[in-house]
C-alpha cells in the first residue's frame, strides 16, 4: 500500500502537512496504484503503511502545480479533489467511469471525422479510453461522490487519466501533456457540464438494460414456475390480514408475476428518456466551441459503441439543468422496491412458523437463523431483499429532492443522482439472484396445513349466501364461530339448510372462479 506524498511548499508548515496527509490517508488503502516504469526508469519503491513513497512528480493546471504519485496516471485536478472532498467513503460507481470511457472515445471519433483532431491524437485517446472501458484502469478512479455538483473533478479525472495513459503509450513523459492534452484534446467540444449527464445516461441505460431487466426477469420466471407448479392447490384467502375466501396457489404467485411483469415494462419505458444524451451542450445548452454537427454525431457515435438507441437530446438547456429523466427512472425503481417488498412480505408471512404461524408455505433452510436458539431458520432471503427495497426508498427521495434543485442553466447534484440511482440498480439486481436460487425454486405448499385452513374458515360461508342470504349467511359464521362448531353444524342448528343443500353449495374449489 502507498501513503500519498505532501504537497510542495507545504513541508515546512508541520501543523498544515499533517493534516493534508490526513485527508489523504484514506486513498492509500482504497486503490492499487500503477508503478509507472516510462516515468521513473525503474518500478516505484512500493512504500508500506504510513511511509512516504520515494517518487512523485510534477502536475500543472490553471491553479498551479502540484506534487502527484509517480505511478499513478491522474493529474492535478483529481489530486486537488482528493485533498478538498475527503468525504465519506463513497467513490464514482465504475458503471459511470465506464459510461465515461465510452464517451471520451465517441467524442475523439467524432472530433476526428469533423476534422478538429488528429488521427494520431485519436487514436492515442482511444486506446487508452478502451483501456477504461474494460475495467483495466479502475483504481485510477478515486474521487468521491461528494464533489462538485457538477462532476466536474470526475469529468477531469477520466480526463486526465486517458491523457497520462495516451502519453505512456506514445512513450512520453507523463503529466508533460504532450502529445495528448486532458482538455485541448480528451476533453475537445466537451464541458462537464454536457458530459456528466451524457455518462449518467449511458451508465443509467446500460445498467437498466443489460443488468436490472435481466435480473427482474429470472425472478418473475421463477415465481411464475411455481404459479404452474401451484396452480390447482386451493387455499384460503386472506384481506386485512384476516380470513377470505379461497383461492389457489396458482392465482396468488400469478399476482405476483405479474406485478413484475409490469415493474418489467415500466423499465422499458424509461429507457426511452435515457436515450436522450446532453453531450454538445457544453457549458449552459448552446454548444459553444463544439461543431454544429458533434451533437448528433457523438449520439449516433455512442449508440454504435453500446449497441443502444442513443440519440441527441433535443433541448440542451433542459438537458443541463433538470434531470427529470434520472428522477422518473428512480421512480420506476421504487414501483419495482414496491412490488418486491409486497412478494417478500407474503412469502415470509406464509412461511411463517413452522409450527405457530401461518406455515402455508416451507422455504429452504439455508443457513442458522440463531446464534442461541437451535434448529431455528429464518427467511433471509426476505428479509435482504427487504432491506434493499427501504434503501431504494431512500434513495428515491435522494434523487427526487436533487432532481428539483437545478438553478437556471445547470443542476448541481448530479454526482448524487447518478451514485442513488446506479447503487439501486445493483442492490436489486444482485439481491434478485439469491432471491430465485436460494429461496423461490425451493418453495413448497405444506398440503396438510393448506387444507385444514380450507376446511376450518369461516368464511367458505359465502357460497352459501346466494342460497340463504347476507344476514343468514352471517348467523350461520358468527355462530360456528361463538360455539366453536363447523359451519355444517350451525346452519343445520340454525335449520337454514338441509345437509344434501349444504355440501352441494359447500365446494372450495368451485369458488376460485367466477
Amino acid at each position: 500500500m502507498i501513503a500519498f506524498p505532501s504537497f510542495v511548499g507545504i513541508a515546512a508548515h508541520p501543523d498544515l502537512l499533517s493534516a493534508v496527509q490526513s485527508a489523504l490517508q484514506p486513498h492509500c488503502y482504497n486503490f492499487r496504484l500503477r508503478s509507472s516504469s516510462k516515468l521513473t526508469g525503474q518500478k516505484d519503491k512500493m512504500a508500506t503503511p504510513g511511509e512516504q513513497p520515494t517518487r512523485t512528480r510534477i502536475e500543472s493546471d490553471s491553479m498551479g502545480q502540484i506534487e502527484v504519485p509517480a505511478n499513478v496516471y491522474w493529474g492535478a485536478q483529481t489530486q486537488r479533489s482528493l485533498l478538498h472532498f475527503n468525504v465519506g467513503r463513497d467513490t464514482m460507481p465504475p458503471e459511470l467511469i465506464r459510461a465515461f470511457g465510452i464517451l471520451k472515445k465517441a467524442c475523439a471519433l467524432v472530433n476526428q471525422d469533423l476534422g478538429k483532431l488528429p488521427a494520431e491524437k485519436a487514436k492515442l485517446i482511444v486506446r487508452a479510453a478502451d483501456e477504461v472501458i474494460a475495467g483495466k484502469l479502475d483504481d485510477q478512479f478515486p474521487l468521491r461522490i461528494w464533489q462538485t455538483g457538477s462532476g466536474t473533478q470526475t469529468n477531469m479525472n477520466v480526463n486526465e487519466v486517458i491523457s497520462n495513459r495516451a502519453i505512456e503509450l506514445a512513450g512520453g513523459e507523463m503529466g508533460s501533456k504532450k502529445p495528448i492534452h486532458p482538455n485541448d484534446d480528451v476533453n475537445m467540444s466537451q464541458s462537464s457540464n454536457d458530459t456528466f449527464p451524457a455518462a449518467m445516461h449511458i451508465a443509467a441505460a446500460e445498467r437498466v438494460t443489460n443488468a436490472l431487466i435481466p435480473a427482474v426477469k429470472t425472478v418473475h420466471d421463477a415465481i411464475a414456475a411455481k404459479a404452474k407448479e401451484f396452480k390447482d392447490v386451493v387455499k384460503i384467502g386472506r384481506t386485512h390480514l384476516q380470513d377470505a375466501v379461497p383461492l389457489t396457489f396458482g392465482q396468488e404467485f400469478g399476482g405476483w408475476a405479474s406485478l413484475l411483469e409490469r415493474d418489467i415494462k415500466r423499465l422499458e419505458q424509461v429507457l426511452d428518456g435515457l436515450y436522450d444524451l446532453a453531450i454538445g451542450g457544453t457549458a449552459v445548452g448552446t454548444g459553444l466551441n463544439a461543431h454544429p454537427e458533434f451533437a448528433e454525431r457523438a449520439a449516433k457515435k455512442i449508440a454504435e459503441l453500446t449497441g443502444l438507441p442513443f440519440r441527441s437530446h433535443p433541448n440542451k438547456f433542459a438537458a443541463l439543468s433538470a434531470h427529470d429523466e434520472i428522477v422518473f427512472a428512480q421512480g420506476a425503481l421504487e414501483t419495482l422496491a414496491a412490488s418486491f417488498m409486497k412478494i417478500s412480505n407474503d412469502i415470509r408471512w406464509l412461511a411463517s412458523g413452522p409450527r405457530c404461524g401461518l406455515g402455508e408455505l416451507s422455504i429452504p433452510e439455508n443457513e442458522p437463523g440463531s446464534s442461541i436458539m437451535p434448529g431455528k431458520v429464518n427467511p433471509t432471503q426476505a428479509e435482504a431483499m427487504t432491506m434493499v427495497c427501504v434503501q431504494v426508498h431512500g434513495a428515491t427521495a435522494a434523487v427526487g429532492f436533487a432532481g428539483s434543485q437545478g438553478n437556471f442553466e445547470l443542476n448541481v447534484f448530479k454526482p448524487v443522482m447518478i451514485y442513488n440511482f446506479l447503487h439501486s440498480v445493483t442492490l436489486i439486481a444482485d439481491a434478485c439472484h439469491g432471491y430465485v436460487e436460494y429461496m423461490i425454486k425451493g418453495i413448497e405448499v405444506d398440503r396438510a396445513k393448506v387444507d385444514w385452513y380450507v376446511n376450518n374458515s369461516l368464511m367458505l360461508v359465502t357460497a352459501l349466501a346466494p342460497k340463504v342470504g347476507y344476514d343468514k349467511a352471517a348467523k350461520i359464521a358468527h355462530t360456528a364461530h361463538v360455539e366453536r362448531t363447523s359451519l355444517l353444524e350451525a346452519a343445520l342448528k340454525l335449520g337454514y339448510l338441509t345437509r344434501e343443500e349444504f355440501n352441494d353449495l359447500m365446494k372450495p374449489e368451485k369458488m376460485t372462479r367466477p
